[in-house]
């Protein structure tokens, strides 16, 4: 170097910031349910509950319990009679799926780096929603499959049929929300299981899932007369065809199963969805 030069210096490009683009709720909400879905093909254990569950419940009361279980007037006698009560069942523990999903993903951080994120916050519980439904209709689909096994058939017409399932989900929807409200009270997986357990086992066996509430005893019937699970499986197995209506001496809601359905369906989001938006917003802000 001679004197009186200067030393050059190569100037760099500045990085520049990438530019973020709004995506949307629907599209932030579709990315998350395919990495919940992505997350169940790594770790196909987790369709136990839909897949070989239901299908063990089916073939246990069907087989074992069936031939001391009388039912009137269906055409495959218990074996029909029962399957609606089991997808009942099955598609109340959709709230069982999404608790659990929901507390395992707060206690991994997968929730705050989702905040961290330029996404809409509501993306990450309609995304687990959604994926939740999806899980529990593989389980509608196998049991209708193991139903038409063991005898069951839809004996109305399509529509019928399409409004049962129709009610399903909607059922289905509203124990997202009673979900969401566990997962987000709760502090870890194992208080989600205990509480879960000893809360919906009982919902689900104290109504005319698996046996008629009329040989009930009296105050035990009216609990399971009254039970928004009953009005549900009375509809799906009178729109099915797979029961005659109750008689008049029945509750109320039994007598009206679809409209009772669709009733303490939007009663229930209307009260639980507004207590789980809550209890998600204090627990992920913390």
């Amino acid at each position: 170097m001679t004197a009186g030069t200067e030393p050059t210096t190569t100037q760099r490009p500045a990085i520049e910031r990438p530019e973020i683009h709004d995506t949307g709720l629907l599209r932030q909400s579709l990315t998350i349910v395919r990495r919940n879905l992505i997350h169940i093909k790594r770790m196909p254990e987790m369709l136990l509950d839909v897949t070989i569950q239901p299908v063990m419940f089916v073939l246990l009361f069907a087989f074992v319990f069936g031939g001391s279980i009388a039912v009137q007037g269906s055409a495959e006698g218990y074996r029909e009679w029962l399957l609606a009560g089991i997808m009942g069942q099955t598609i109340a523990f959709a709230s069982f799926i999404v608790a659990v999903g929901l507390t395992s993903d707060i206690d991994k951080g997968i929730v705050d780096r989702m905040r961290s994120l330029p996404i809409n916050p509501a993306a990450v519980l309609v995304g687990r929603s959604i994926s939740s439904l999806m899980h529990s209709s593989i389980g509608i689909v196998i049991m209708s499959l193991t139903g038409l096994l063991i005898g069951w058939r839809i004996r109305d017409g399509i529509l019928e049929a399409a409004l049962a399932y129709l009610l399903l989900l909607l059922w289905g929807f509203a124990m997202i929300w009673l979900g969401i409200l566990v997962g987000s009270s709760m502090r870890s997986v194992e208080a989600v299981n205990g509480l879960m357990f000893a809360t919906m086992f009982p919902i689900t066996f104290l109504a005319n899932t698996f046996a008629p509430a009329e040989n009930m005893p009296t105050a035990l019937r009216a609990v399971a007369e009254w039970n928004p699970l009953s009005s549900l499986v009375q509809a799906v197995r009178e729109l099915w065809g797979n029961t005659p209506p109750v008689g008049s001496d029945a509750a109320l809601p039994l007598q009206h199963p679809v409209l009772s359905t669709i009733i303490w369906t939007v009663g229930l989001t209307a009260i639980l969805a507004p207590l789980a938006l809550r209890a998600f917003q204090r627990r992920t802000a913390t």
